[in-house]
């Protein structure tokens, strides 16, 4: 990649002391002759300071710009980071260098009711705190799979299929993949299975109970309720996001890395 000439800062919301981090990232910038901005829509590279919900946040923001995401990792996991903390300086001297390539990730498009909103983890839909069991009827290219009793259902790209499907003993679809994996959050039944559904599969969700709504959320973030009877629409949709990483840094490495880490 070429140096760029300019980036921004987005940085966690999470009370934890970023100061330094943010003056490592103003003399990285200055020694290369960077200009840092304010709005990371019109910068070359965005820097972000935080863990995966505060990178989820950035792609997000920055959706269909072609503006790479170089993360540097001031959470648990940061399975998306391209650097840990303790990497700070030479890892933004890297990135004001160029020195990352880029992968494109896909995201979930929702609609619900006139609502359409966007997650690169996944898209979740379950019942409310202390409310009853739920029950989803779910259908896949026009074609209904099934209804089952269960606490939520989750739809989720290959880059979310290691946080909550995973927890959910979903498939793990590794970057490249094509497609999304749905699962279901504690489904009371034997039949119920997660599966992998292709790219141009549209999903329709839709509360069949009448225990009261369901609640959406995208990238954990609830945002939205399914009444009896309403349903939400998911599409796959490629390309949506650039994130930074490391030349020779690989999704079975970060598998490694990553959650060997939190066995230890």
């Amino acid at each position: 990649m070429s140096p760029p000439r300019c980036a921004a800062i987005i940085r966690s919301k999470h009370p934890i002391d970023l100061d330094e981090a943010m003056r490592a990232v103003a003399l990285a910038a200055e020694r290369s002759s960077c200009e840092v901005i304010e709005a990371p829509e019109k910068a070359d590279l965005c820097i972000v300071l935080g863990g995966d919900g505060t990178i989820l946040h950035a792609l997000r923001q920055l959706a269909d710009t072609g503006v790479p995401v170089f993360a540097v990792n001031f959470g648990t996991i940061g399975f998306l980071s391209a650097v840990d903390r303790d990497q700070l300086e030479p890892g933004l001297d890297r990135a004001f260098a160029g020195d990352f390539e880029t992968v494109s990730l896909p995201c979930l498009e929702a609609t619900v009711g006139s609502e359409r909103r966007i997650a690169f983890n996944d898209v979740t839909v379950s019942r409310q705190p202390h409310a009853p069991v739920a029950e989803v009827a779910y259908r896949l290219a026009g074609e209904e799979v099934g209804r089952v009793r269960c606490d939520g259902l989750v739809a989720a790209t290959p880059a979310g299929s290691t946080g909550y499907n995973l927890a959910n003993g979903g498939p793990v679809l590794a970057w490249g993949v094509e497609g999304y994996a749905v699962s279901f959050i504690s489904p009371h039944t034997l039949t119920a299975r997660a599966l992998v559904a292709a790219p141009g599969d549209v999903l329709h969700v839709r509360n069949t109970a009448s225990r009261g709504p369901v609640e959406v959320a995208f990238d954990g973030a609830r945002e939205a309720e399914l009444a009896e009877g309403e349903e939400i629409e998911v599409r796959f949709r490629d390309g949506a996001g650039q994130l930074a990483q490391l030349p020779g840094s690989t999704f079975y490495r970060r598998m490694r890395e990553k959650f060997g880490r939190l066995a230890q």
